[in-house]
């Protein structure tokens, strides 16, 4: 009987041990604001230097693609929209 009660305490005092040590946090070296702030811009910096960039010339074929397809979309909506309308007046028309 003894035995399981020194089996007990030694475990009551494990689980007593295990949670001050988890209930002590590290402690942490705060960085000051102005340092994380000069690292991010260095950072930013750096990852800034790795875009590869088009060239002017693919750049404004590009647009001008872009824009060519604007056009035709604007232009086909436009044409169906009017037919549309017309067919609806017509239906009204019809009444």
């Amino acid at each position: 009987m003894a035995e399981n009660e020194n089996k007990v305490t030694e475990e009551v005092t494990e689980k007593k041990e295990a949670k001050a040590t988890k209930a002590s946090k590290p402690v942490k070296n705060k960085v000051p604001l102005g340092k994380r702030i000069a690292k991010a811009f260095k950072e930013f910096k750096a990852e800034f230097k790795k875009i590869v960039w088009s060239s002017k010339k693919a750049t404004f074929s590009n647009t001008a693609l872009v824009v060519a397809c604007m056009v035709i979309v604007a232009v086909v909506i436009g044409l169906l929209d009017t037919g549309f309308s017309t067919l609806l007046n017509w239906i009204a028309g019809l009444i």
